[in-house]
């Protein structure tokens, strides 16, 4: 087999690594990309193409997240991860570890980690490496991993919602929740969220947003119910769909462009937190992108008409 072909049945596996510690599409393409580069000018055999090939992506991750931090702290709002529909790497042994890691509520409580736990994390937590492949990755010892990997497990437990929702359970809640929007039904939404629910955005200061977030039912289920049902009767779709693993879904307007990404996330039976990315920048890998004040200002319009 050549080096591309190993390669190439690896790429889905070292993307899933890379997207994790970095919680972006482009730069996990840009480490996967770098770390062809690496292995195609290695002269050594390897003795486990997958543990080499493994470490230096995350290398690669771990120094881009680390400029990324500071990039992160001067953004402009609230920060999100970059969207993403269809995780490439499957694993039936780990599918709920797998699933769990790349929610946006999972990639956000992994921003509180340091790089190295965030990579000790994902290495062992999500993809099941032994510590002796953790720790060549890294470069720190088998004990130094451990006590990362407790730190990191420690932080993600205690930050993790303790009801969550069933698959089938997700999926009922979150049609009846975007028929609700399509037809501007406030009542409807009202019996869908939890008492406590927010609905936050990350626009980068680079798309129309909400002020620092809407809270509470009323608010959030007048804002959906004024906002969405224009927004379809001016062509808009609303195209429900995984995004992160969670019930989402993606907006467009009437020449399919994408204007926004959103999920749902689903605790006790109940929605309690609504995620919406507008940043342009972090849209780009879904497809071509709208001009979102121009959509803001036509749905407005069909909202007051007479205006």
């Amino acid at each position: 087999m050549t080096k591309a072909e190993e390669f190439e049945q690896l790429r889905a596996l070292l993307f899933s690594i890379a997207y994790r510690i970095l919680g972006s599409v482009s730069e996990a393409e840009d480490a996967v990309q770098e770390t062809w580069l690496r292995y195609e000018a290695s002269p050594a055999p390897h003795t486990s193409t997958k543990s080499f090939l493994s470490a230096v992506v995350t290398r690669i991750s771990i120094d881009v997240l680390r400029s990324a931090r500071f990039r992160r702290e001067e953004y402009v709002g609230q920060w999100f991860p970059e969207p993403l529909l269809t995780d490439p790497y499957e694993d039936p042994a780990r599918s709920a570890e797998l699933a769990d890691s790349v929610s946006m509520a999972a990639l956000l409580l992994l921003e509180r980690l340091s790089p190295l736990e965030r990579a000790v994390f994902v290495l062992r937590e999500v993809f099941g490496f032994g510590f002796a492949e953790v720790a060549a990755a890294v470069g720190r010892s088998e004990a130094a991993c451990r006590q990362l990997a407790v730190r990191a497990r420690r932080h993600m437990d205690a930050g993790r919602a303790r009801f969550a929702a069933d698959r089938r359970e997700r999926e009922e809640l979150a049609d009846r929740f975007f028929q609700a929007i399509r037809e501007g039904d406030v009542d409807g939404l009202r019996t869908l969220f939890a008492a406590d629910v927010q609905m936050i955005a990350d626009s980068g200061g680079k798309a129309p947003l909400w002020g620092k977030g809407i809270f509470g039912v009323e608010n959030v289920s007048r804002l959906l119910a004024a906002t969405i049902a224009p927004f379809v009767r001016i062509g808009g779709v609303v195209e429900a769909q995984e995004v992160n693993g969670q019930p989402g879904a993606i907006f467009r307007d009437r020449d399919g462009r994408v204007v926004n990404t959103l999920t749902l996330d689903i605790l006790d039976g109940r929605i309690q937190t609504i995620r919406a990315v507008l940043n342009p920048d972090k849209l780009a890998h879904l497809g071509p992108v709208a001009d979102a004040w121009s959509v803001v200002r036509e749905t407005n319009q069909a909202r007051h008409p007479s205006d």
